[in-house]
């Protein structure tokens, strides 16, 4: 039975850890998002999105999965943004029930002007949290992702 418990405990350890780096790393980047650019970290994670689709845009689940939204706060952040001016909805020409989510001129600009200021903060955040002993694994695995092309 305590092969069992260790296993459970290394696990929830695990999460614990993983949890820490990710409040860590969120709360840096809304930060300076916010302050500098006045986008929450979901927020800036959608206008991202849509900017690396080819023709910038998407349907409302794929949105959903990139932003790890429910449908119905999807569709909330979506009619923020549009209120915004920083992405529209567009009808599917292949398909009349689809409505793709597409970035607009000034979300892209917006964007922009933001992905330095996201940048900086997350490489801040990561060399901040390779500093405490329990989270420099995690940050060495994540610097030794393999690079995805256009990312």
């Amino acid at each position: 039975m305590g092969v069992v418990d260790d296993a459970v405990e290394i696990r929830a350890h695990g999460r614990r850890t993983l949890a820490a780096l990710h409040g860590t790393l969120e709360t840096a980047l809304e930060t300076a998002l916010q302050a500098e650019h006045g986008l929450s970290v979901v927020e800036y994670t959608a206008l991202d999105a849509l900017g690396r689709q080819d023709g910038r845009h998407m349907r409302m689940q794929q949105l959903a999965r990139a932003t790890e939204l429910s449908g119905s706060a999807t569709t909330r952040l979506v009619n923020r943004l549009e209120d915004r001016q920083l992405l529209t909805r567009v009808p599917c020409k292949n398909d009349r029930r689809g409505i793709y989510t597409e970035l607009t001129g000034s979300g892209r600009a917006l964007l922009e002007k933001a992905r330095p200021a996201y940048d900086e903060a997350l490489e801040k955040a990561l060399a901040e949290a390779e500093q405490v002993p329990e989270l420099t694994p995690l940050v060495a695995a994540l610097h030794n992702l393999p690079q995805r092309p256009g990312g």
